[in-house]
């Protein structure tokens, strides 16, 4: 993926200007010890192999970015927790990474989807909508809440039940208060976890971070967030001593935060800038375009739903229900 398709990807995950406050609920801590949430997060993993199929062209790289794309833009919508939203592609890259779909996909992909999301939303959020009322933005498909059920069964199934899956923000509260000994920054402001939730969220778009643990992502998050806000900067050296359950992944964390870097902040013009509250001047033609494109980097874009064309998702009391079949192509195919 290229830096402007990043920059100007149609779903901003950056928090508004008063983002909400991440209380308990917002933000759970685990109760597991750190120690052992490591041991264990490989079991809720897609399998080795995933991101090299994705480097050889095995399997279709545009097809998950779609997916993604979609589940992130109805997590925006509906203003879910960063925790489903993450557990929601957890779910559908572990499955693919098993399973075989048809190549470009389809419907098949549009209905793992779906129920992923499904599943990471009765899991986390105490208010569910309707099944109807998640397949948003004008799918080309519409499916029926049966077959949404059996598509539920089969990707819990498939993923053994555990769906429970240690995720970043396992580590992000820990992580936190290790970095507040080290640098004079306040790691339990709103803004903080604001961004690094941001950070998180947005290594779903960019298929190396599949290639690192949850542990070593919410730790770059952490890392680069104290950069930005505090100016904290440390070597790979001092890893261990920040972060010593981790003592063994230095090397990989601090490739993991170079990643971050470069496609998360470095690659937006914006990024530097944020924390004085300046705006990016322009300083050719290109340079307007670049900075239209990252504009989301700054500012709370539309809801997706008024998306330069697309119409405005209709209230979920107009919404038709789908025709009885087990899926339909709602430009009339079946």
């Amino acid at each position: 993926m290229s830096d402007s398709d990043l920059s100007s990807s149609s779903t901003t995950l950056l928090c508004p200007e008063n983002p909400p406050s991440w209380d308990a609920d917002t933000w759970p801590p685990s109760d597991r010890s750190i120690s052992s949430l490591v041991d264990s997060e490989p079991h809720h993993m897609p399998q080795s192999d995933y991101l090299h199929r994705f480097h050889d062209r095995s399997l279709d790289v545009a097809s998950r970015q779609d997916a993604v794309n979609w589940l992130l833009k109805v997590h925006e919508h509906y203003s879910f927790r960063p925790v489903t939203a993450y557990l929601s592609v957890n779910y559908l890259d572990r499955f693919l990474s098993s399973h075989s779909l048809p190549r470009g996909y389809g419907w098949p992909l549009q209905l793992l989807s779906v129920a992923c999301l499904s599943v990471a939303v009765k899991l986390e959020e105490t208010e569910v909508p309707l099944l109807l009322d998640l397949q948003l933005f004008e799918p080309q498909f519409m499916f029926e809440n049966r077959t949404i059920g059996r598509m539920e069964v089969m990707v819990m199934a498939s993923l053994k039940w555990r769906m429970r899956s240690v995720t970043p923000f396992d580590f992000v509260d820990y992580f936190a208060e290790r970095i507040e000994t080290f640098v004079a920054c306040n790691v339990s402001s709103d803004r903080f976890f604001c961004r690094v939730s941001e950070l998180i969220l947005s290594t779903h778009r960019v298929i190396d971070f599949l290639g690192f643990r949850p542990s070593m992502i919410a730790a770059a998050a952490v890392l680069c967030t104290a950069r930005e806000i505090a100016d904290f900067s440390t070597t790979v050296e001092l890893y261990p001593a920040i972060f010593p359950e981790m003592a063994s992944h230095e090397e990989k964390i601090w490739r993991c935060q170079q990643l971050m870097e470069e496609y998360m902040i470095d690659a937006c013009p914006s990024a530097g800038l944020a924390k004085e509250g300046l705006e990016p001047a322009p300083q050719s033609p290109s340079g307007v375009l670049d900075a239209a494109a990252c504009g989301s980097c700054m500012t709370q874009q539309k809801p997706a739903s008024q998306e330069p064309g697309s119409s405005q998702s209709e209230p979920s009391s107009k919404r038709r229900k789908p025709d009885s079949s087990t899926c339909t192509d709602t430009n009339g195919a079946r």
